[in-house]
């Protein structure tokens, strides 16, 4: 199924060369999980702050156990401070 990936911030900095405004389509198997498609673009786990599956906010657990279907997004912003 196809998903596309969206890293946001510094994260950027993970997604390959061909990417466009901070997104890629995957291809990635129904047993994939928000962690396990991170860990295949080496972002580390305390960097993946807020992480969004189609707009809905998933907990640390969460991110352990979800799964995709076709059409999916995944949005991953860093931790960020500002004022």
């Amino acid at each position: 199924m196809e998903i596309t990936l969206k890293l946001y911030a510094g994260l950027s900095q993970y997604l390959p060369e061909n990417a466009v405004k901070h997104a890629t389509k995957l291809d990635v198997p129904a047993s994939e999980t928000a962690y396990s498609i991170l860990e295949k673009f080496n972002v580390p786990k305390e960097s993946a702050h807020l992480v969004l599956l189609n707009g809905v906010y998933l907990d640390p657990n969460e991110r352990e156990n979800s799964t995709f279907s076709d059409g999916d997004t995944l949005a991953v912003w860093p931790p960020v401070a500002g004022g």
